[in-house]
């Protein structure tokens, strides 16, 4: 595999597949909805689009970086979604970096979004598939986020090495700017859990894929092996 690692506004064409990457904390939070059951997740370009689909679907649930306000739900922070009830649920997103990054590539034939809780599966996909090229968005800090580009070469690695250890990228990441201001408090609508939760590798089994579905762009979780619920091969 020929790996490419290009923040969002460096991304020159659209790439045949594409690995977005948001560990702290987009696409932490997105596997933590599904792994609370939802349904799948709404990537939203705006807040205003946010608010017109909640509009338009008020059993929606909204999520937004920063403090709780009016007209949503939630808040971008895994550590407080654990209190949310999320059964069949559909999730509507809007984060600074991650759903910007993903919408950026909307037009690539596979899409996926990452983060460490979702690594190995992650690469697991990307091996089953024997893709010649693959372009990962960092998508954080205009694609210098150290959390984001330790566990986009992380998942690298790990696709042409299955028993690549993370030691190194987890550390890389726990030092990075983003988890200090998390720990710090400086990130507003943040949990004190949530460096741990977002630091925690292969939390969940699947990878998340993100295709368009008429005007939005959905993302759904996908085990590679099969299963019940997860849909056909991408």
């Amino acid at each position: 595999m020929d790996a490419r690692f290009l923040g969002i506004a460096e991304l020159d064409r659209t790439p045949a597949v594409a690995v977005v990457v948001d560990v702290m904390r987009a696409f932490t939070v997105a596997a933590w909805a599904f792994g609370r059951g939802a349904e799948k997740v709404v990537l939203a370009g705006s807040l205003d689009d946010v608010r017109a689909l909640k509009a338009r679907h008020p059993d929606w649930v909204a999520v937004k970086d920063g403090p709780a306000a009016a007209g949503f739900d939630a808040v971008n922070s895994p550590g407080l979604l654990r209190s949310v009830e999320l059964d069949g649920r559909t999730v509507v997103q809007k984060t600074t970096a991650g759903t910007v990054g993903a919408l950026a590539v909307r037009d690539a034939s596979l899409v996926l979004c990452a983060s460490f809780v979702v690594a190995e599966a992650t690469a697991r996909l990307l091996r089953a598939r024997g893709d010649g090229e693959v372009t990962f968005v960092v998508t954080g800090e205009d694609g210098r986020a150290e959390e984001d580009l330790a566990c986009a070469e992380y998942i690298a690695q790990r696709v042409a090495e299955p028993s690549a250890d993370a030691a190194v990228f987890l550390r890389r990441a726990a030092a990075s700017r983003a988890a200090g201001e998390l720990a710090e408090g400086v990130r507003e609508g943040s949990h004190p859990d949530d460096v741990r939760l977002c630091l925690e590798l292969d939390r969940f089994p699947f990878a998340m894929v993100a295709v368009s579905e008429g005007p939005l762009m959905v993302l759904r979780p996908y085990v590679v092996d099969g299963g019940p619920g997860y849909g056909k091969t991408p």
